[in-house]
C-alpha cells in the first residue's frame, strides 16, 4: 500500500499539473494567433461536447479492458492534443487539438481512482475511513500540481526571453512533455484485476456503461451522494465565472485583474490542499466521514454566503473579504472530497467502479455548466451578489442532502456490511 499511495499520489500530481501550466496562457496564446473570442469560446464547447460524448464509454472501457491501458492513452491524447495547440495555427487542427483534449479528459476521469481502489481493497483496506488517507493525499498532490502549473505557466512567458507567441506556447509544450512522463509512467501500473483480449473488452463497453449507469441511478444513496458532488460542480463553476469578472469591474487595468486573479486561483488550490489534507483529522474528529463530509459542506456554504456579501462591497474591505471568503470555500470543499470519494467507493463494486466514477464527472461537468449559465445571466441582470448566491443555494443543497443521507440507517450500515464483504 505505501507504493501504491505513492504511485497515486505522483500520477495525481502529473495528471494535473499540466492543465494548471495551461490555465492561463491558452486563451491568450490562440488571441495572439488572430482568433476572435468567439472562436476561442466554440473551441471550448467542441472540448466540452467530446468530454459529454466520450466520458460513458471511456469508463466502461476502464472497466472492461483495464485501467493501465485507457490512464496510457489519457496521456498520449493530450499530449498530441497540447503538441497541437502549442503549435498548430489553422482552426481545423485548433479543432483537432480540441477534441483530442476533451477525450483525453473522458480518459483519465476515473481509471487513476479506480486502479488505486481496487488496489486498496486487493491489500485488504476495507473498513470505512481506510481509504480516506491514500485518497487525501492524492487530491493533496493534484491541487498542488493545479497550483504549481498555474504559477508556473504565468510565470514561463514572462521569463523566457522570445516572440510574445512562442513565450505563450512554451507553457503548453511542457504540459506535453509532462503528459508524455505520466504515460511512461503509467506503464508501470499493475492491474489487480486481469482482464482477456482487447476485442472482447471493447465489445464489454456498453454493457458495462449500462449497469454502470443503472447502479448510479438504482442505488438511494449512490444517488444521493452523486446529487451531493454534482452541486458541487454548480457551486465551483459559479464562482469561477463571478470571480473574475467582479475582478474585473474592479481594476482599472484588465491584466491587474487577471494577474490577481491567476494568485487567487493558485491559492485557491492550496487552501483545497489544505483542507484535503486536514479530511482524516475532521473524520475522527466528527465520527464518520458522512457527516465529516457534511461538515466540510457547510463551511463551504457559510464562506459562499461572505463571497456573496463581498462582492456587494467596494474598496479593500470587500477585496480582503471576498479572498478570505474564496480560500475557506476551497478549504471546505477540499476536506469534503477525500470523505465523499471514500463513501462513493464504498458503494460500488469494482466491475463498475470507473463507470461510476465517469457518471460522477458526467454530472459534475453538465450540473457546472447549467449553474453557470444561470448564474451570468442573473450578474448581467442583477449584478454579481446574484450570481454567487446560486452558488450558495447548491452548496445548501448539498448539505440538506448529506445530512439527510446520514439519518439512513440503512444506508450507514449497508457501507459497513459491503465493506466486510470485500
Amino acid at each position: 500500500m505505501r507504493a501504491a499511495d505513492r504511485r497515486y499520489a505522483g500520477l495525481s500530481f502529473l495528471q494535473w499539473f499540466p492543465v494548471g501550466l495551461t490555465m492561463v496562457p491558452m486563451v491568450l496564446l490562440l488571441l495572439e494567433r488572430g482568433l476572435s473570442l468567439a472562436e476561442v469560446a466554440l473551441l471550448g464547447v467542441v472540448s466540452s461536447a467530446a468530454v459529454a460524448v466520450a466520458e460513458l464509454p471511456t469508463g466502461g472501457l476502464a472497466d472492461s479492458l483495464g485501467r493501465r491501458p485507457v490512464l496510457v492513452a489519457s496521456a498520449v491524447v493530450h499530449a498530441a492534443g497540447l503538441v497541437l495547440l502549442a503549435l498548430a495555427g489553422r482552426m481545423d487542427l485548433l479543432i483537432a487539438s480540441a477534441v483530442l483534449r476533451g477525450l483525453a479528459r473522458a480518459l483519465a476521469s476515473g481509471p487513476l481512482d479506480a486502479w488505486y481502489v481496487d488496489t486498496a481493497r486487493a491489500a485488504g483496506a476495507v473498513a470505512e475511513g481506510a481509504l480516506t488517507r491514500g485518497l487525501a493525499r492524492g487530491q493533496v498532490a493534484a491541487s498542488v500540481g493545479l497550483g504549481a502549473g498555474t504559477v508556473l505557466g504565468g510565470l514561463l512567458p514572462f521569463v523566457v526571453p522570445v516572440d510574445p507567441v512562442t513565450g505563450l506556447a512554451l507553457p503548453v509544450l511542457v504540459a506535453a512533455g509532462v503528459e508524455a512522463l505520466r504515460g511512461v509512467l503509467s506503464l508501470g501500473l499493475v492491474d489487480v484485476r486481469r482482464r482477456g483480449r482487447v476485442r472482447a473488452a471493447v465489445a464489454g463497453v456498453w454493457p458495462a456503461v449500462r449497469a454502470g449507469a443503472r447502479l448510479a441511478g438504482t442505488d438511494a444513496v449512490l444517488l444521493r451522494l452523486l446529487g451531493a458532488g454534482a452541486a458541487t460542480g454548480v457551486a465551483l463553476a459559479v464562482i469561477e465565472l463571478v470571480t473574475p469578472a467582479w475582478l474585473g469591474g474592479l481594476a482599472d487595468d484588465p491584466a491587474d485583474a487577471a494577474l490577481l486573479y491567476a494568485a487567487l486561483v493558485a491559492l485557491g488550490f492550496g487552501a483545497d490542499a489544505l483542507g484535503a489534507a486536514a479530511s482524516v483529522r475532521l473524520r475522527d474528529r466528527v465520527g464518520t466521514s458522512l457527516s465529516a463530509s457534511a461538515v466540510a459542506a457547510g463551511v463551504a456554504t457559510l464562506a459562499a454566503g461572505a463571497l456573496a456579501v463581498a462582492t456587494a462591497l467596494e474598496g479593500p474591505a470587500g477585496l480582503g473579504l471576498a479572498a478570505a471568503a474564496y480560500l475557506l470555500v476551497f478549504a471546505g470543499l477540499g476536506a469534503a472530497g477525500p470523505l465523499l470519494s471514500e463513501l462513493l467507493h464504498g458503494r460500488v463494486d469494482d466491475e463498475h467502479r470507473a463507470t461510476v466514477l465517469s457518471v460522477e464527472s458526467l454530472l459534475f461537468q453538465g450540473s457546472g455548466a447549467l449553474g453557470g449559465l444561470g448564474a451570468g445571466v442573473l450578474v448581467t441582470v442583477y449584478g454579481a451578489p446574484a450570481g454567487v448566491v446560486v452558488g450558495v443555494l447548491a452548496l445548501a443543497a448539498a448539505v440538506v442532502v448529506l445530512v439527510r443521507t446520514s439519518r439512513i440507517r440503512s444506508g450507514a450500515g449497508r457501507f459497513t456490511e459491503a465493506a466486510n464483504c470485500r
